[in-house]
């Protein structure tokens, strides 16, 4: 599944970061104690060698994947004109046939947070609640089946 290139401003601003460190701080740093493991002799048997070694490796596929990402992601900075409706960016309340509620923030798929109950735009919820509006009923494909909620609130935040 291709995944969709939408990100908050905080998001972007988060990955420019992490990358802008990797760059300038981790890979360097990295780089200079791999010399220096490199240095002490034999490294077939030498535990720290190869430690640099797999991280610089773990760093590199980071720094491609932030590089590419960065290039690609398509930053939405305002709020919808439309805030009747669920779009990119909104907090929606879901209340389920039991009364239970449960609320999720609708980002780009490098912001998922499940702690924050942040969602996907590509994730199946996500794209079951994107232009319904309040008291609308969605059906939501979940593992272990179907699941019918009704949306209760919908609000947008800042997006940065």
């Amino acid at each position: 599944m291709k995944r969709s290139n939408l990100i908050t401003l905080a998001g972007a601003t988060k990955l420019r970061n992490e990358l802008a460190y990797i760059v300038r701080t981790l890979r360097p740093e990295v780089t200079k104690a791999l010399g220096t493991a490199a240095a002490e002799g034999d490294r077939s048997e030498n535990a720290e060698y190869i430690y640099r070694k797999k991280q610089l490796r773990e760093i590199d596929r980071r720094l491609r994947y932030l590089q590419k990402r960065c290039q690609e992601f398509q930053v939405i900075e305002h709020k919808p004109g439309d805030q009747d409706k669920v779009y990119f960016g909104a907090e929606v309340t879901l209340q389920d046939e039991n009364g239970v509620e449960v609320m999720y923030r609708i980002v780009g798929s490098d912001e998922f947070d499940q702690e924050k109950h942040y969602i996907s735009v590509d994730s199946p919820m996500a794209q079951a609640i994107l232009k319904k509006q309040i008291d609308d009923e969605v059906r939501v494909q979940l593992p272990d089946g179907y699941q019918d909620y009704w949306i209760t609130a919908i609000y947008y935040p800042d997006l940065d």
